[in-house]
């Protein structure tokens, strides 16, 4: 069976001659194929370019959000090396306030001693996102990490020094240290010739000579543990300031507080006088330690 041909005239102007061409039909289909494939191709192109296009703001958008994410993970990383250096200063004054109070650091606290700030460089605001992610956040939960075990660790060496410097202070306060009134030392603390036996004695305190009447203040402060008469003192006042210290005031004129008060350092307690066993107005001032009487001038700083 011969196969059907088409016959196409070229009609060219200004010319008499008529150009024929003949194609097969099975030609035709295959161009008329092929044309509907291209023209569907271009439709499809220009389709998926419209989407595209639509799209574009959206894209612009998730890039400038993209951006923001970058540089906001990059500021909190210096933000935490920042918080690491300074806590690694906190740790090094409070290594140094230890030392200076007798309180050597923990095994602990030397392992994590110098810790803040890290040395790993920021990552570059240049990179895409994707390339810092794992980096900058492994790294920023590492710093996070290591902040948290500091400030926990830092926290306990605050509350022990904190606990030790209140009882330094509690210390410093219930320790004698200031004169208990104004005048001369008429006696001092040892060995003496007695002026009521002419024999050598052994004198427990200081007397403080001076006019009746002139006031007496606590050198620490303390609990008031006995204030009356008590046999050759006359009227006394015994102040127990704790830490086996105690201190005792005699031959008072005037008892100004009672036994169970608590006085504070420089409080007025009584007037000096010549109550008891004595040759003349003065204040008989002990301090004893355990029990036993020590020199208060030991304990007098001013």
């Amino acid at each position: 069976m011969a196969s059907k041909k088409a016959t196409i005239l070229f009609l060219p102007a200004g010319s008499n001659k008529v150009k024929k061409i003949k194609v097969s039909s099975g030609f035709i289909r295959l161009f008329l194929t092929i044309f509907v494939l291209i023209s569907i191709g271009v439709c499809w192109l220009i389709s998926d370019y419209k989407k595209i296009k639509a799209q574009m703001p959206q894209l612009h958008g998730l890039e400038k959000e993209n951006r923001i994410q970058k540089i906001q993970l990059v500021a909190l990383f210096k933000k935490i090396n920042t918080i690491n250096q300074k806590m690694a200063k906190l740790q090094e004054f409070d290594h140094k306030l230890r030392i200076m109070t007798n309180l050597n650091p923990s095994e602990k606290q030397e392992q994590f001693l110098g810790l803040g700030g890290s040395n790993i460089n920021t990552p570059r605001l240049d990179y895409q996102l994707d390339e810092i992610d794992k980096e900058l956040i492994s790294q920023t939960h590492k710093s996070l990490e290591n902040l948290e075990t500091e400030i926990a660790v830092t926290s306990r060496s605050h509350v022990e020094l904190s606990k030790f410097l209140r009882e330094q202070k509690s210390i410093l306060a219930c320790t004698p240290s200031i004169r208990p009134t104004d005048g001369w030392i008429s006696s001092g603390f040892g060995y003496r010739i007695s002026p009521f036996t002419n024999q050598r004695e052994f004198h427990k305190g200081l007397d403080i000579a001076t006019k009746i009447g002139t006031p007496i203040i606590a050198s620490a402060d303390g609990l008031v543990v006995f204030a009356g008469r008590e046999g050759n003192f006359g009227k006394m006042i015994a102040i127990n300031h704790g830490y086996d210290l105690l201190t005792r005031y005699g031959h008072l004129h005037k008892v100004q507080v009672s036994k169970g008060q608590f006085v504070k350092r420089g409080q007025v307690i009584g007037q000096v006088g010549n109550t008891g066993r004595c040759t003349g107005p003065h204040l008989h001032y002990e301090v004893l330690l355990n029990g036993l009487p020590v020199n208060p001038l030991r304990y007098i700083l001013d």
